[in-house]
C-alpha cells in the first residue's frame, strides 16, 4: 500500500523548492532582456560569468519557462520568459539546413556548432513544450521540422562527419536512442494525428530495440554508455564505462513507455536496470552517486569518476519515485529516501539559491556556480515539475499503473 503521507510530504518538499527557489533564482537572474534569450553562466550569487549563450541550454529555458506556465501557474512573467527565448533561438539560432548552433554569442552571432544533434533534441522539448502553452503553429513546426533533422541524421549518420575513424572502429553512444526515444515521446504529447501516433511509435520501437539489443549486457546486469556497432562490449576505457545517471533516466523513460503501451515487461526490465544502476552507482563510503563506474572495477579514464553530479540525483529521485507509485513496493521509497536526503543535504545552496551541480566525492563544494556550458533550466525543474504531477495523480486516483 502507498504510503499517501509520505507522498504528500516529497510533494510539498518539491513544490516549495520550485516555487520559491528553482525559479525565482532564473527569473532574478538568467533573462537578457537587453539581447534576448538567457545568460546561462551564472555564478553562485547569480552574478555573470559570460555572456556567451550555449544554445541547448537556451532551448532549456524555453522548456522550463514554457512548462511552468503550462503545468504550474499561469503567471505571465513566465510566459514572457519563455517568449524572451523562443524569440532569440527561432532568430539566431538556427542554421541554414534547419540544424542548430551548439553556442553563439550575447546578441545571436554564431560561435560553435557540434557534430551531434543533442541540442537539437532539447530544441524539440523547448519549442513544443511552448508550442503546448502558446497554441503557436509556427513553433509547433519549427518542433516538427528540427525533429525532422534529427531522425534523418539517426537513420543517415553519414550524413555528418564522425570524429572517429570509423573503417577502424565503429561504436556507438547509449545518448543516441536515449534521446531520440524520450524526444520522440514528447513530439508524441504535441501531435495528436494517429498518423504521427503510428510514426512516433515505430520510431522509439527502434530505439528501445537497439538498447535493449546493443546497450543492456543481463550478463552483466548492466546499461553500458559504449558499445561496438554490433553491441558487443569493447574492452577499452570508454567501452566499459558505466554511466550511471544515464542509465538511471533511461530506465524512467522506458517506464514511461511500458506505462504508455500497457507493456509489463517493458516496465519490468526498466526496473532492473534502475536497480542495477543504483547498486553500481551509489557510493557506498560517503553516499550519492559516482559520475561514471568501470564495469570491470578498473581505474577509469574520466578524472572526474567520483564527483557526484546534481543530475544524475535527480534522475534518480524521479525514477524511483515513479518505480514507487508503479509497484507499491517499499525498496523503492526506501531507496528514494536514501537519495532525497543525500541530495537535499549536499546540493541546495540556501544562502544565494538554486543548487550547485558539482561536488567533490565526500559532497563537499567543487564548483560553486549555478549555470555552465552543461548546468541550467531542465534536471531540477523536470524532477520537481513531473514529481509534482506523478503525486497529484496518484493521490487523486488518476495514475495509470499496470499490474507488475
Amino acid at each position: 500500500m502507498l504510503k499517501k503521507d509520505r507522498l504528500l510530504q516529497i510533494r510539498n518538499t518539491y513544490e516549495k523548492i520550485l516555487l520559491h527557489d528553482i525559479a525565482p533564482f532564473w527569473l532574478d537572474y538568467s533573462l537578457d532582456k537587453e539581447a534576448g534569450g538567457y545568460l546561462n553562466y551564472l555564478d553562485r550569487d547569480g552574478s555573470v560569468l559570460s555572456t556567451d549563450k550555449d544554445v541547448w541550454l537556451q532551448n532549456r529555458g524555453i522548456w522550463f519557462f514554457s512548462k511552468m506556465y503550462q503545468e504550474i501557474e499561469q503567471k505571465q512573467e513566465y510566459l514572457e520568459a519563455a517568449t524572451l527565448g523562443y524569440q532569440f533561438v527561432k532568430e539566431h539560432c538556427f542554421d541554414s539546413d534547419g540544424s542548430m548552433f551548439f553556442q553563439v554569442d550575447r546578441i545571436g552571432n554564431k560561435l560553435r556548432k557540434r557534430r551531434y544533434w543533442y541540442t537539437e533534441t532539447f530544441g524539440v522539448l523547448g519549442l513544443s513544450e511552448y508550442a503546448r502553452a502558446t497554441q503557436n503553429t509556427e513553433a509547433e513546426h519549427l518542433a516538427s521540422r528540427t525533429y525532422d533533422v534529427i531522425t534523418d541524421l539517426y537513420y543517415h549518420p553519414q550524413k555528418r562527419d564522425s570524429k572517429v575513424f570509423t573503417e577502424t572502429r565503429q561504436a556507438k553512444s547509449l545518448a543516441t536512442p536515449m534521446l531520440l526515444m524520450s524526444t520522440t515521446q514528447v513530439m508524441r504529447q504535441l501531435k495528436t494525428n494517429g498518423t504521427d501516433e503510428k510514426l512516433y511509435d515505430q520510431v522509439i520501437t527502434s530505439c528501445l530495440e537497439e538498447i535493449r539489443s546493443n546497450f543492456l549486457h543481463r550478463e552483466h546486469q548492466v546499461l553500458l554508455e559504449m558499445v561496438a556497432h554490433d553491441g558487443s562490449i569493447l574492452d577499452t576505457p570508454e567501452g566499459r564505462t558505466i554511466n550511471p545517471g544515464h542509465a538511471i533516466e533511461t530506465s524512467w523513460f522506458m517506464m514511461h513507455e511500458g506505462l504508455h503501451r500497457g507493456d509489463r515487461m517493458l516496465v519490468e526490465e526498466a526496473l532492473q536496470i534502475l536497480m542495477w544502476s543504483l547498486h553500481r552507482g551509489w557510493d557506498e563510503t560517503y553516499g550519492g552517486l559516482f559520475s561514471f563506474v568501470d564495469l570491470s572495477d578498473k581505474p577509469s579514464d574520466h578524472v572526474e569518476w567520483d564527483m557526484k553530479y546534481w543530475w544524475p540525483h535527480t534522475e534518480a529521485m524521479y525514477a524511483l519515485l515513479l518505480a514507487y507509485v508503479i509497484t507499491k513496493e517499499d525498496m523503492y521509497l526506501a531507496w528514494y529516501d536514501d537519495v532525497h536526503a543525500w541530495t537535499l543535504a549536499h546540493f541546495p545552496d540556501y544562502e544565494f539559491g538554486e543548487w550547485y551541480g558539482y561536488l567533490h566525492r565526500d559532497g563537499s563544494v567543487s564548483l560553486p556556480n549555478k549555470g555552465s556550458h552543461w548546468k541550467g533550466t531542465l534536471h531540477i525543474p523536470r524532477l520537481l515539475i513531473q514529481g509534482i504531477q506523478l503525486i497529484d495523480s496518484c493521490l487523486s486516483n488518476t495514475f495509470s499503473v499496470l499490474s507488475v
